[in-house]
């Protein structure tokens, strides 16, 4: 089978669609931009509550980083700890990381309540260590969330890491037991179906161009302009992402979009599958521009990675395919001779700080940031704006810290100065 430019995930499932006879409602309570997990989330929970919701979606649901990432529902930030606790202080960040594991227990709930089928299953995360330094530091690291967070991870030295990965190119790794995987596409797709299956009006296709606030003496209305017409709303949520557009130009200035690439092997032999993750972790490791890799449900080296920082289009797509199939013989050279049959691209949404962010801007809710930890994150973060919106206190510990406009070279709209950012990046895994 010659490589198709497609996203593998895609082929497991059918998207639902929207009816596209159904006209907008002229008036909702809340209008949802986006229709990723965290718009779907956000609105799911909200018709389930009784909240006349509508979602508004560009493309097709699920069509941005929701179904184009590798599946892995992760525990913990981006960032390392003692980065977070010198930035917040130690009680914000315990809040932080205490939302990163609850996070994975909201998307376990919403698969358990709504049945959803997306191969969800707590296989744990495995973190590998490319330089001594950086297992050096695994320890520290481990014992420091111990001690803060009262939450466990295992080290695994290099004369044990046989155990967990087929590989002799690392120096050792870290366990965390609590991680996921699920296919993406699968969830996401069930998350839409679940969505209107509470009541929640789902269109996609219909993406927005301009969202103003309306003048009213009685309450706070926005009208959101789409390409199928107009609707008013009392409250918006902005969940586009990476695809945030400059319909809602204060928060575009804020996201960093960065393109993530992933590859499909042909299926594997089932031996060779358990010599290469002989316990099916969701594996990534410890530079900064980094591989993630695992295996697919069907017995498939699903292997990705920031191949190259653009947003994806077709040639960043085709020359990272190149790039990681390079990557993924390095790490396994067993894969030599194996073809490989899918290539797929992805933005993702970073923030200047490297930090998720939730809150309200212009009047607007938001929750954008995710920077590869999205599975987990987006779906929780959409679940607590729901809960907002519906009269709860903010639990949410990522609202209101700082958040900084991204500089104009970096920024959505503005990315020329993206390669540069990756070049650093490489330049600083060489250094550190």
């Amino acid at each position: 089978m010659p490589i198709q430019e497609k996203n593998y995930w895609l082929d497991t499932v059918s998207i639902p669609a929207g009816d596209p006879a159904r006209p907008l409602p002229e008036s909702v309570d809340v209008a949802v931009v986006g229709a990723g997990f965290t718009g779907l989330a956000t609105a799911l929970t909200l018709a389930k509550c009784g909240v006349r919701v509508a979602v508004l979606e560009a493309e097709t649901f699920g069509w941005g980083g929701s179904s184009r990432n590798g599946g892995m529902v992760l525990t913990g930030m981006k960032l390392p700890v003692p980065t977070l606790i010198s930035r917040y202080g130690r009680e914000l960040v315990r809040r932080m990381y205490a939302a990163s594991l609850a996070s994975i227990d909201c998307v376990e709930r919403i698969v358990r309540e709504e049945k959803i089928d997306c191969d969800f299953s707590r296989c744990g995360h495995l973190e590998v260590a490319c330089k001594q330094a950086h297992f050096d530091g695994y320890a520290e690291s481990a014992a420091l969330i111990e001690r803060e967070f009262n939450h466990v991870l295992r080290i695994v030295p290099k004369s044990e890491l046989q155990s967990e990965i087929g590989s002799s190119i690392y120096y050792g790794g870290m366990v965390d037991e609590t991680s996921a995987g699920v296919n993406p596409a699968r969830y996401v797709a069930n998350l839409a179906a679940a969505a209107q299956r509470a009541g929640a009006a789902l269109f996609d296709h219909t993406r927005v161009l301009n969202v103003a606030r309306e003048a009213s003496n009685v309450a706070q209305k926005f009208r959101v302009r789409t390409s199928k017409g107009t609707l008013t709303a009392r409250e918006v949520v902005l969940a586009g992402g990476g695809y945030t557009t400059a319909a809602t130009p204060a928060l575009q200035k804020k996201i960093i979009p960065i393109g993530s690439y992933i590859i499909a092997t042909e299926v594997l032999p089932a031996d060779l599958a358990r010599e290469l993750s002989p316990k099916n972790r969701m594996i990534y490791d410890s530079k900064h521009f980094l591989y993630y890799y695992r295996l697919t449900p069907d017995r498939r080296m699903l292997f990705g990675g920031r191949a190259a920082f653009f947003p994806d289009d077709d040639n960043t797509v085709r020359h990272s395919a190149e790039i990681l199939r390079r990557g993924m013989i390095e790490v396994y050279p067993q894969l030599r001779g194996t073809k490989v049959e899918y290539v797929w691209g992805g933005t993702l949404d970073f923030t200047f700080d490297v930090m998720p962010h939730s809150g309200r801007i212009d009047d607007m809710h938001y929750a954008v940031g995710y920077a590869g930890h999205g599975v987990a994150a987006a779906t929780h973060f959409g679940v607590q704006l729901a809960g907002v919106i519906c009269g709860k206190p903010s639990e949410n510990p990522f609202e209101g810290i700082p958040f900084r406009n991204a500089p104009v070279g970096l920024r959505s709209g503005h990315t020329w100065a993206l390669p540069l950012a990756g070049a650093y990046y490489k330049v600083l895994d060489w250094l550190t």
